[in-house]
């Protein structure tokens, strides 16, 4: 269907804002996951490393400095936690400050030398990290001298973790990366989610121009000649009913199409908004349809038309009796429409254990293989001028197949052999 430039517009425009809110979702979900696994990432590379300083800070706080280098015993009933009872790491260095905050070991070990003699005094009252000569990183924490006497007012510890940090950064790395192409993937599955999330939505508002247009037309008809009848009746009268017979017959005969085209219209709107609920209960099916075939047996006859009905007893069916009727009513009203003197219809209906089925066969006119495809789509007629005449709408296959559908079954069209159409129904039981 050809749609005009402000539809197209108001298409893209709206594609445009899916899209934007897609990248938008994905964007926020992937910085929050990058952000959990950096910072747990970080979290546990420091973790062993902060045990480490913990633990050695509690054995100081309980046994003291110089304690801890006699391996003095805890005093009784002291106990350090079990997670603290741990061997020093030999990577803690230990920096002592006076009380003018001056430091009184900045050689600290041979190892080092005067390395620390330019670090300047800050209470790291929990553990942190800090930079040296820019380009070294140590955890560290500060906490007071438990022994008052000693020149020692407060104690630092701290730890190398370059090689910690180099993972952290080298991570950091690739996770900027991998940002930027997730960024770049998030922005094409948002064009490609925008436009299949558009694609049911372009399809119902074509089917709804299409069903408007088409309903439009459908209804102009019968109103059109309705109009024209009763003006032409206005200009005469004095006339009697038997002169203008024809006029008022073609005009109730309209009535009657448009009050039908009304109905089934009203059906599809309300299928269409999942409005009407099915009331299902268990009935015999084959009883059923014997009854519902009761008055088209006549009709058949008087039309030297050959009507029968092949179904197996005693099967029991959940459905809505109402729409069930309304199925067959359909079905047998096109066989009877679409079919000539001395043709056949045929009702079959089988079932196993699972589903039943059943066929409406006929030798009538038949349809094309075009029309096979389209058959259930609104308003299609395979023949146009013929349906019009027989007073064919172009609905009553669609809620047919909204009633098969509706009790979760299937229905397809199929060309009869040697002539005619077969719809086939399976439901479950």
């Amino acid at each position: 269907m050809v749609r005009t430039v402000t539809e197209e517009k108001i298409i893209k425009n709206q594609q445009r804002k899916l899209m934007i809110y897609n990248f938008i979702a994905f964007t926020i979900i992937f910085t929050i996951f990058g952000l959990i696994i950096f910072s747990q990432t970080k979290l546990t590379l420091y973790s062993k490393t902060d045990r480490d300083l913990l633990a050695f800070k509690s054995n100081i706080e309980r046994v003291g400095l110089i304690g801890l280098q006699k391996n003095k015993p805890a005093p009784p009933g002291i106990m350090p936690p079990p997670e603290f009872r741990l061997e020093p790491n030999p990577r803690i260095i230990i920096l002592l400050w006076d009380k003018n905050k001056e430091l009184l070991n900045p050689e600290s070990t041979a190892f080092y030398g005067d390395f620390f003699e330019d670090l300047h005094y800050k209470p790291y009252e929990s553990i942190t990290n800090i930079t040296l000569s820019g380009m070294y990183t140590y955890r560290t924490i500060t906490f007071p001298n438990p022994d008052t006497e000693d020149t020692a007012e407060t104690i630092q510890l701290m730890v190398n973790v370059d090689g910690e940090q180099n993972v952290i950064n080298n991570y950091q790395t690739l996770l900027i990366l991998c940002s930027i192409v997730f960024l770049f993937l998030s922005l094409t599955a948002s064009f490609i989610l925008s436009r299949k999330t558009m694609k049911p939505i372009i399809q119902a508002w074509d089917k709804q121009r299409e069903f408007v247009e088409n309903a439009s037309h459908e209804l102009r008809t019968p109103l059109t000649i309705i109009q024209n009848k009763l003006e032409l009746l206005l200009t005469t009268p004095y006339a009697k009913i038997m002169d203008k017979f024809d006029a008022i017959a073609l005009t109730l005969s309209e009535t009657r199409r448009l009050s039908k085209l009304t109905s089934d219209l009203l059906t599809l709107a309300r299928a269409d908004s999942i409005e009407t609920q099915l009331e299902k209960e268990s009935f015999y099916l084959d009883q059923f349809i014997q009854t519902i075939c009761q008055p088209y047996y006549e009709i058949a006859e008087v039309e030297e038309k050959d009507f029968r009905v092949d179904v197996e007893g005693n099967t029991m069916i959940v459905a809505d009796k109402n729409r069930m009727h309304q199925l067959l009513v359909i079905l047998l009203d096109n066989a009877l429409k679409y079919t000539g003197n001395q043709d056949t219809i045929v009702i079959k209906m089988g079932a196993d254990e699972h589903k039943i089925t059943l066929e409406v066969c006929d030798t009538g006119i038949g349809i094309s293989d075009e029309g096979l495809e389209n058959i259930f789509s609104r308003f299609y007629r395979d023949d146009k001028a013929r349906s019009r005449e027989k007073g064919g709408t172009g609905l009553g296959l669609a809620i047919a197949e909204w009633i098969v559908t509706s009790h979760k079954g299937t229905i397809q069209a199929s060309h009869n052999t040697p002539s005619g159409t077969c719809i086939t129904i399976t439901l479950p039981k």
